[in-house]
């Protein structure tokens, strides 16, 4: 069987919302997602900085099982996240929205699926060494 489907001649390769690089962020939100393998927090930052891609959303996933608790603290750390509660083991969705920091991701296509890496973190303070002052000082939300 054959069908017509229009417009699939013409389509080129998907283009990426926020290409592979460094970024300026606020979370924007995070969102604890069970599983009963690799629990894990799923993020969603807006891009602060470079303007040209300002207000674009990232979405990405840290991993919260025993080998990944790491590179969660990591990001807590970089991003400033409250040190009593971290001291305490503790995490709070809505202490972590309004944080701000550097964030490097890049793109892996598993199983067909385009996915988002966080693959480093800096604190905020950090930007001005990459690429020189922020054309503004981003408040917390």
């Amino acid at each position: 069987m054959i069908r017509r489907i229009p417009g699939l001649s013409s389509a080129g390769p998907v283009e990426l919302e926020v290409p592979d690089g460094e970024y300026l962020v606020r979370v924007a939100h995070a969102q604890y997602r069970f599983d009963r393998n690799k629990p894990y927090y799923a993020f969603q930052f807006e891009v602060l900085e470079p303007v040209s891609l300002e207000l674009r959303s990232i979405t990405g996933r840290l991993y919260c099982h025993a080998k990944a608790l790491w590179k969660l603290s990591w990001f807590l750390h970089d991003f400033g996240y409250d040190s009593e509660l971290l001291g305490g083991d503790q995490l709070d969705e809505q202490a972590l929205v309004g944080l701000i920091g550097v964030l490097k991701i890049s793109h892996k296509c598993v199983n067909g699926r385009m996915l988002v890496n966080l693959d480093a973190f800096a604190p905020a303070e950090r930007w001005s060494d990459f690429y020189g002052p922020a054309r503004k000082t981003p408040e917390v939300a």
